[in-house]
């Protein structure tokens, strides 16, 4: 594996890590959206990462792979899709909506506030700690290259 490439790696963790921060966003802006184009309550969406190099292969193998000095691995992460969360709305009684049933019951989305925060928490300390990898990156070839100094 090539010195360099971690940052490579750094840096897909960090792209995918601001695509998560801005779907959460967008979960927390549309948490009382009642009516959507599609029709119907927003839905939560969620972000699936995968391997970048798409492998499904054991902890073994990957370790196996990346010790040998002519493999050529990328390495790093991807978003393989932002899916829909297919858990029931909320239902909460509200006569006066105009979104309202027969019974006076409004469809609200399926966003746990609670949930979407702690999600926030989780992927801002990942991009926090590929930040701190990126940069130690950085600091080791800048000291290797002092070297030869």
């Amino acid at each position: 594996m090539a010195f360099l490439s971690s940052l490579d790696i750094s840096g897909s963790a960090l792209t995918a890590s601001r695509l998560r921060m801005d779907v959460i966003s967008e979960n927390i802006a549309n948490a009382s959206t009642t009516r959507t184009e599609a029709g119907g309550p927003y839905r939560r969406k969620m972000v699936v990462y995968r391997s970048a190099d798409g492998d499904q292969n054991s902890f073994g193998q990957v370790l196996g792979r990346t010790m040998d000095a002519s493999s050529e691995t990328s390495g790093g992460v991807k978003v393989e899709e932002i899916k829909e969360d297919p858990t029931p709305f909320r239902m909460v009684y509200d006569p006066t909506s105009p979104d309202a049933d027969n019974r006076g019951y409004v469809q609200m989305p399926n966003v746990n506030m609670t949930k979407e925060m702690l999600d926030m928490m989780s992927v801002t300390r990942a991009y926090s700690a590929n930040i701190n990898a990126l940069n130690a990156v950085k600091s080791m070839a800048g000291k290797a290259l002092e070297i030869g100094k």
